[in-house]
C-alpha cells in the first residue's frame, strides 16, 4: 500500500480577492490525494472573506488582524497537521502535479529537509525569463543566497521539523522575511531542486512586497541577525560580512543622495565590522 504523507498547504493573503481564487483552485486541483489547505486571511478589507466562503467545506480559513505575511504564515504553520508543509503566495498558482512530484522527491530523499521546484515568471500578464542571477540552484546555496533570495515561497516544500531547527518567519520584518528564513536554512541544510517548473509566479501588480523601496535595509537586518547567532562556519561568516559591508555601502550611498544623512551614517557604521 502506497503511503502518502499529509501535506499542509498555507496561503497567506491580504486584499487580493481578484487573484486569490486562482491560487486556491490550483491547490484544490492537485492530483495528490492527501493534503489540507489553510488560507490565512491577514485582515483583508476587500471581498476576500466572501470569496473564501465559497470554499468553506474544502479548506480551513483562519482570520486574524493584519500583522503581516510572516505572522500569517506562522499562524498557518501552527495550525498545520502535515508532515510536509508547502507555501503558496495568493498571487501565484501551481501546476496540478506540484505536490505529488515534491512529495515523491522527499520519499526518495529521506534525509532532506527542503526542496523547491523551478517556476514560470509572469509579469504584467506576459511570460518573462528570469535574469541569470535569479537562476535557481540546488545543494549548498548559502553563499549565492547572501546577495539575493534564491528560494521562492511558492515553489518550496519543507519538512515541518525544519522550523524546530531554524525558527519561523520573522514577524518584525515587513519584507525580505523569506530571504531571512532561507539564509537561516541554507547555512545549515542543502536545498533540493526539482528542475521542472511547477509554480507560476505572477508579478507587476500593486501591493507586492518585493516592489517596496529600500529593501536592502531588511536584508542587512537579516544578515546581522544571522551573524549574531554564532552558527556560521568561518567561511560562511567571512562571506556574510563581505556582503553586509557591500549592502551597507550601497544603501548608505542611496540615503546620502536623498538627503537622509543621519541614516546614511548609521549604515556606514553597521558596515564597519
Amino acid at each position: 500500500m502506497t503511503y502518502f504523507p499529509m501535506v499542509s498547504v498555507i496561503i497567506p493573503t491580504y486584499n487580493r480577492a481578484e487573484m486569490l481564487s486562482g491560487a486556491v483552485e490550483s491547490v484544490l486541483g492537485q492530483d495528490y490525494p492527501h493534503f489540507e489547505l489553510i488560507v490565512v486571511d491577514d485582515g483583508s478589507t476587500d471581498e476576500t472573506p466572501r470569496l473564501l466562503e465559497r470554499y468553506k467545506d474544502r479548506i480551513t480559513v483562519m482570520r486574524r488582524e493584519n500583522a503581516g505575511v510572516s505572522a500569517a504564515r506562522n499562524s498557518g504553520i501552527g495550525a498545520a497537521k502535515g508532515e510536509l508543509i508547502a507555501f503558496l503566495d495568493s498571487d501565484d498558482y501551481w501546476m496540478a502535479e506540484k505536490l505529488s512530484i515534491q512529495a515523491a522527491w522527499f520519499e526518495k530523499n529521506s534525509q532532506a529537509m527542503i526542496c523547491q521546484t523551478e517556476e514560470i515568471w509572469i509579469r504584467n500578464n506576459r511570460r518573462v525569463n528570469p535574469k541569470v542571477k535569479h537562476k535557481k540552484r540546488g545543494g549548498d546555496i548559502f553563499l549565492p543566497s547572501l546577495s539575493l533570495c534564491l528560494v521562492s515561497p511558492s515553489a518550496v516544500m519543507v519538512r515541518r521539523e525544519l522550523f524546530n531547527e531554524v525558527g519561523l518567519f520573522d514577524p518584525d520584518l515587513p519584507a525580505c522575511e523569506d530571504y531571512d528564513l532561507w539564509l537561516r536554512v541554507a547555512c545549515r541544510f542543502p536545498v533540493g531542486l526539482i528542475e521542472k517548473p511547477l509554480a507560476v509566479r505572477r508579478g507587476g501588480h500593486a501591493g507586492q512586497l518585493s516592489a517596496m523601496p529600500g529593501l536592502d535595509r531588511y536584508r542587512i537586518c537579516a544578515i546581522r541577525k544571522l551573524l549574531e547567532t554564532g552558527r556560521l562556519t568561518p567561511d560562511q561568516r567571512n562571506a556574510a560580512v563581505a556582503v553586509l559591508k557591500q549592502k551597507c555601502a550601497i544603501y548608505a550611498d542611496g540615503c546620502e543622495k536623498r538627503g537622509r544623512h543621519s541614516e546614511a551614517g548609521y549604515y556606514r557604521g553597521v558596515g564597519k565590522l
